[in-house]
C-alpha cells in the first residue's frame, strides 16, 4: 500500500494507539496526579523554554526501489520498468530540496533531525556530510525505503546495524535516534535499538512530548512522530494547499505555546526531501518559523537533544509502564 492509500484508509487509527498507563516514582498514579506535579515543578525545558519544537527532515532520496515507489503518478508502472519520472521525482530531493532546507534552517540559526535511509546516504555520502557539518542529527530510518516488521528477529538486527554503518562511514557519526518504514516496527524493534546503542525511537503518535518506557531494566526514550504536521500527510491531499498548511502550523504552534504555561509541550513537524524542498514549500516554512520566532520561550531543538533532557527530567518525563507488545499493540517488551 502506497503513503497516500495508507492515509486514506485511516490505518494509523486502526493500529490501536491509545493512551498508556503512568507510572512515577512513588507507584500508580492517575494522569491529573502526574499533571498537578509535574506543573509544580515548572521548569519543563532547559532555561524555562515554553515550548519545543522538533523538525525531522526526511533523507529518502536514492532509498526507493527503482521501481514501483509510491509519488506523484497515480498510475503505477508495470512490474518490472524502472520507474524513471519517479526517481526523478525522488532525486529532487538531493539536487535541490535538502540543499534548499539547510540553507533556510542557516538562516534560522535552527538545527533539526535528519532520518537517513541507509541506501539514500550510500549512494550521496556527500550530502550526508554537509548535514551534519552544519550541526544536524543524523538519525537512521532503515536500510532501504520497506518494511523491517516482517523481517525474522536475526533479519531485523542486520537490517538496523546496515543503516547504522551507513551513516558511520559517511559522517563519523553513530546515530542515537531510529525511524522505521512508516514507523512500522516488529515487536523485537525496541530491544534491538536498545542493544545496538541507540538512545530513542520516533515510531509513535501518542503524544505531544517524550516520555520513558523501562525496556530490559533500562529507560528508552520515545520521541513521538507526526502524520497530521507531517507534508506528507497534507501536500498529498487533493484541494489542501501550501497556504493551508501554513495556517495549520500556526494554529498547532498557537495551541500548544498556551498549554505550554503548565504542561511541558513538543511541537513535531516533518519534511521530506523530495516535497518540502520545493521553492513555494520553503518560502511557507520560512514564514512560520519568522512566527515561531517572534514568541519567547521558543527552543527549536533535535531530538537527541530533547531525548537526553528527558531521561535526565524523571520527575516531569512520563514513566510508562506497558505489557508486552503483543498483548497491549504498543510498542515495549517483548516475551518472543
Amino acid at each position: 500500500m502506497d503513503r497516500r492509500a495508507f492515509l486514506t484508509t485511516g490505518s494509523l487509527g486502526a493500529a490501536g494507539l491509545a493512551m498508556p498507563s503512568l507510572k512515577g516514582t512513588t507507584g500508580q498514579s492517575t494522569r491529573q496526579e502526574m499533571e498537578a506535579g509535574r506543573v509544580a515543578e515548572k521548569a519543563f525545558w532547559p532555561n524555562n523554554a515554553r515550548l519545543a519544537i522538533s523538525i525531522s527532515l526526511q533523507f529518502e532520496a536514492g532509498g526507493q526501489p527503482i521501481s514501483g515507489a509510491s509519488g506523484l503518478i497515480p498510475v503505477p508502472i508495470k512490474q518490472g520498468y524502472p520507474d524513471l519520472a519517479t526517481n526523478s521525482y525522488f532525486d529532487y530531493g538531493v539536487q535541490e530540496g535538502i540543499p534548499r532546507l539547510l540553507d533556510l534552517f542557516d538562516k534560522y540559526q535552527i538545527k533539526v533531525t535528519s532520518f537517513m535511509v541507509g541506501q539514500a546516504v550510500d549512494k550521496n555520502p556527500q550530502l550526508a556530510r554537509e548535514i551534519v557539518r552544519r550541526g544536524h542529527e543524523a538519525a537512521a530510518h532503515g536500510k532501504l525505503w520497506s518494511w523491517q516488521y516482517q523481517l525474522s528477529k536475526a533479519d531485523e538486527r542486520a537490517w538496523i546495524q546496515s543503516v547504522q554503518q551507513s551513516i558511520f562511514k559517511a559522517t563519523g557519526v553513530m546515530p542515537a535516534g531510529y525511524d522505521c518504514y512508516w514507523m512500522r516496527g516488529s515487536v523485537h524493534t525496541l530491544s534491538l535499538l536498545q542493544e545496538l546503542g541507540f538512545v530513542y525511537h520516533n515510531n509513535d503518535l501518542s503524544r505531544d512530548e517524550p516520555y520513558v518506557q523501562d525496556l530490559n531494566g533500562k529507560p528508552f526514550v520515545t520521541m513521538p512522530y507526526t502524520i497530521h504536521m507531517n507534508d506528507i500527510g497534507s501536500y498529498d491531499f487533493p484541494g489542501f494547499s501550501p497556504q493551508d498548511y501554513e495556517q495549520q502550523l500556526k494554529d498547532e504552534f498557537d495551541q500548544l505555546y498556551e498549554e505550554g504555561a503548565t504542561r511541558r509541550r513538543m511541537m513535531l513537524i516533518s519534511f521530506h526531501d523530495r516535497i518540502s524542498g520545493h521553492a513555494s514549500r520553503v518560502r511557507v516554512i520560512e514564514r512560520f518559523l519568522r512566527y515561531a520566532q517572534q514568541h519567547e520561550g521558543v527552543w527549536f531543538a533535535r531530538k537527541d537533544e530533547l531525548a537526553q533532557h528527558a531521561l535526565a527530567t524523571p520527575g516531569i518525563t512520563p514513566q510508562v509502564v506497558r505489557e508486552v507488545a503483543e498483548k497491549s499493540g504498543l510498542a515495549g517488551n517483548t516475551h518472543l
